[in-house]
């Protein structure tokens, strides 16, 4: 023992109030906020190829009153520690498997250090360190992931994110490596096999946005990156060593570069951080991940194995946008608990679709916006299980349940529906006045809005409570009077998607109207709605429509239901539409009567039936497929699905031949048709394509080879094993071993099916976005008499889920489970579940509704009686 040891008593973790539970409660953030600030992190690391990571950290934090000062930490072990310099003999015994207990009795007022040695583990999953090992070379890499509470997963911290701390980090690795991490390298030493990689102070980060990454990478820098009102900023991208070559890391740097520059003239804020550096990282759970000066973005969207289509670059580059606007929106301020997650996220979807208009205007970024985020966003909002924007948040533990649709696709919705309220200009002002009063701090929305309301001298109080603090949504239903050729009356009837949930009262919408004239320039009308029936007065007198659109420019964020007239017109002429963003929504909302059950699937087959042939939008044209698909196999009967399907397999193979079309239209025709073939005929083709390595003109490459085995196997083709080996032999990397893994979960049979069930949960080498992955082929809906017996089973691991998985893989799970599901029995089955869980936690039971929806929806409109197909449904 050393001489000098502190021989406090070891007091019980609970004794700081009972806040050393299980994960970081609101209680716990609250009272450290109060009493812990300037919080600095020296943090020591030696990792390598081991399933474990040793280190030491060193928080320096100026302590406010008494009490003792509780630490986060959930990794391996504990070893010893030192408090203010003197050795800490109970460091190990304070430590109840989540918290560090340091006596107030250890503790001066003022800057105060506590130090702890401690083991970390390093796995493919579950741990904060992610190890993956390339199969082509046996390179192993290694990234971290600690959003949203995970950085005490690493190392004992305050793991909150409005205790922002400087980080110093200086990590060992094995001697041929490559380091980065938040801050610059400043330094590097080698001795024996071992390389340590010195790090510079950071600015004040928030713990879950810490990170560093290290292994065998390839690098690619510019050093000639000039920001605005900054000064020139490094850049470097980090590659895997084995794909280098097929990344275009020029063009990669390029795109974060240029929004860089765009983002620092809007904000009128500088680049904060000292360098950038991006890591395609292999494996990756997310499409990008944004710690300041070290983005990670998702290695497989960003190098393509196939020719890519318009979606996938526009994908790419909006995802490397909404990475960079968190510069700002997240990383420069950030939000003070994630109960505001929305904050960063719909910030960083929302300037994405602004940046992405400004520098790329003949991308139709808002028709983009749209198409990526409304559907998404609707289509949880109007569940029973929607959320408020801003959602309640009792511990850290929970936030992965605030992770989802309403915070990456309504937030960012509501953002351009209150720009076009308060215009765009003191929008921008007043973003420019809430990032200097906040500068490497914490905010709340709130101040967001007052900001905002200074800039446009507008009180958006009540906007904010109605938005930010009510669930669910407005459904808009257009009632149109005509007479003798003129609008009798235009009325906009507005009603809570779920009355019982959302309550009485209209939302405050602001809309532009359309009434449309096929030879002449249409009348625009900008419409308040403030109550549940809003007449639109310039609308009376003019004449009849071809048909009305009370969404021009998606500014309002609400479903809107079209009228029986303008239905009918749209059902023959909507492909006379020029304007492809209007086009986009129309459809959108033809596709919204048949979710509400008012227009029969067979009806929209026919539209869509009659239109794709001459849909000149690509985007559009793979969306509309794709509800072409659905209409078909999901939401038909089975009589009318058994009539239309050999007339859908003829269009999609006519599309994907046309060598006229664009090529992510005939690509998407491709797709769905693999995705639906089912007939011998058609199984037969897909043989041959295989075979080939062509399909209609098209050459078939990784990962659409995959799809044509996956559908073979799912298909019960009887050499399904030698399908799979022959394609893993001829694609060995890293991505073909997942592609197997996939496949042989669509076997249709039930040894497979518990053998994978059970692998999910035992087996913790696995990685995570493999099991990602396999989630669709298991639930194959064909599939379903075998899937069945699992339903409950998968309910009944919600909590262990909420535990151990990341982000977004709560809702993957749910999505796949019950999509994977068409019929009543299977409702009825979801339904009893819940009813014998009446104490499921809140969040778990919102996100079970919200998946629950759409196979309701499924078996109403299965149950419709529609008119016959042959007579117009």
């Amino acid at each position: 023992m050393l001489a000098g040891v502190l021989s406090v008593s070891s007091v019980p973790a609970q004794s700081a109030g009972g806040l050393a539970g299980p994960g970081v409660s609101a209680e716990l953030a609250a009272r450290r906020r109060s009493q812990v600030s300037a919080v600095r992190y020296d943090l020591a690391l030696t990792v390598g190829t081991a399933d474990t990571a040793s280190g030491a950290v060193t928080l320096s934090f100026l302590r406010r009153g008494a009490g003792d000062v509780i630490l986060d930490f959930r990794g391996t072990a504990v070893l010893g520690g030192a408090v203010n310099g003197r050795p800490w003999a109970g460091a190990a015994s304070a430590w109840n498997r989540h918290h560090i207990t340091v006596p107030s009795g250890l503790l001066r007022a003022g800057r105060n250090t506590v130090t702890v040695e401690f083991l970390t583990p390093v796995a493919s999953a579950g741990a904060a360190i992610i190890r993956t090992t390339d199969p082509t070379d046996s390179a192993t890499y290694l990234y971290t992931l600690l959003v949203p509470s995970d950085a005490n997963l690493l190392f004992p911290s305050f793991d909150q994110p409005d205790l922002k701390a400087r980080l110093q980090l200086t990590l060992t690795t094995p001697r041929g490596w490559r380091a980065l991490a938040n801050g610059a390298l400043i330094g590097v030493d080698s001795a024996g096999d071992r390389r340590t990689h010195r790090f510079a102070n950071t600015k004040p980060l928030s713990t879950y946005l810490m990170a560093f990454a290290a292994g065998p990478w390839q690098v690619h820098t510019r050093r000639d990156v000039i920001v605005p009102r900054g000064a020139p900023v490094p850049m470097s991208l980090y590659v895997r060593a084995s794909r280098a070559k097929e990344a275009e890391s020029d063009t990669l740097l390029a795109m974060n570069a240029r929004a860089l520059r765009w983002l620092g003239e809007y904000f009128g804020v500088a680049y904060g951080f000292d360098k950038y550096d991006a890591l395609l990282a292999p494996a990756f759970p997310f499409g990008g991940m944004e710690h300041p000066g070290a983005v990670f973005y998702n290695e497989e969207s960003f190098i393509y194995r196939e020719r890519p289509t318009t979606s996938q670059l526009l994908g790419r580059q909006a995802t490397t946008f909404h990475e960079v606007a968190h510069q700002w929106f997240g990383d420069y301020v950030t939000m003070r608990w994630f109960d505001d997650l929305w904050l960063k996220e719909g910030f960083a979807t929302f300037m994405a679709a602004r940046m992405q208009a400004s520098l790329e205007p003949s991308s139709n970024a808002w028709k983009t916006f749209y198409l990526r985020n409304k559907p998404t966003a609707y289509g949880t909002d109007a569940t029973s299980g929607t959320t408020p924007v801003w959602q309640s948040l009792a511990n850290l533990d929970q936030a992965k349940s605030n992770y989802g649709p309403i915070v990456y696709n309504k937030a960012p919705s509501l953002l351009k529906q209150l720009e076009y309220l308060v215009g765009a200009r003191a929008f921008q002002r007043g973003v420019q006045r809430f990032l200097r009063e906040h500068a490497y701090g914490n905010a709340t929305w709130q101040e967001l809005l007052a900001s905002i309301g200074v800039a446009s001298g507008r009180d958006l109080t009540a906007w904010g409570k109605q938005w930010m603090l009510r669930p669910g949504m407005p459904i808009v239903e257009q009632q149109l009077d005509v007479r003798d050729g003129r609008i009798v009356q235009l009325r906009l009837v507005q009603r809570p998607a779920q009355p019982a949930l959302s309550g009485a009262g209209a939302w405050p919408l602001k809309m532009q109207v359309r009434l449309h004239y096929p030879n002449r320039p249409p009348v625009q009308i900008p419409v308040e709605l403030r109550g549940d029936t809003t007449i639109v007065r310039d609308a009376v007198g003019r004449e009849a429509p071809a048909f009305v659109y009370a969404n021009e420019g998606d500014y309002g964020y609400a479903i809107v239901l079209p009228d029986t007239m303008s239905v009918n017109w749209l059902e023959q002429q909507i492909a006379s539409v020029d304007d492809d963003f209007l086009r986009a929504m129309l459809w959108g909302s033809l596709w919204d009567l048949v979710r509400e059950a008012r227009l029969a699937p067979g009806r929209f087959v026919r539209m869509a039936l009659q239109s794709l042939p001459t849909e000149r939008d690509e985007q559009l044209a793979g969306t509309l497929v794709g509800r072409l698909t659905t209409a078909v196999s999901r939401y038909s009967p089975a009589p009318v699905r058994e009539e239309i399907l050999p007339e859908v397999e003829a269009l999609l193979l006519r599309g994907a031949g046309d060598a006229t079309r664009p090529y992510g239209t005939r690509k998407a025709h491709l797709d769905a048709y693999i995705g639906l073939a089912q007939r011998p005929a058609a199984l037969a083709q897909l043989r041959g394509w295989l075979r080939a390595d062509s399909a209609l003109g098209l050459a078939v490459r990784a990962p659409t080879r995959w799809s044509l085995v996956t559908r073979l196997v799912a298909r019960g083709a009887s050499d399904s094993d030698s399908l799979i080996a022959a394609e893993s032999q001829r694609d060995a990397t890293t991505e073909g071993q997942r592609q197997a893994f996939v496949a042989t979960a669509a076997k249709p049979d039930s040894a497979t099916k518990a053998h994978l069930f059970s692998r999910w949960f035992r087996d913790a080498a696995l990685n995570e976005e493999w099991v990602t992955s396999s989630l669709r082929s298991f639930h194959d809906p064909e599939q379903q008499r075998l899937s069945r017996p699992y339903l409950t089973a998968a309910l009944d691991t919600l909590p262990w889920i909420q535990a151990n998985r990341r982000i977004f893989f709560l809702g993957s799970w749910l999505g796949a489970t019950l999509s994977g599901q068409t019929d009543r029995a299977a409702l009825e089955t979801v339904d009893a579940w819940l009813a014998g869980h009446a104490t499921l936690a809140p969040d778990l039971r919102q996100k079970v509704l919200q998946a629950r929806d759409d196979l309701e929806r499924t078996v109403r409109i299965r149950s419709t009686v529609w008119p016959d197909l042959r007579t117009r449904q």
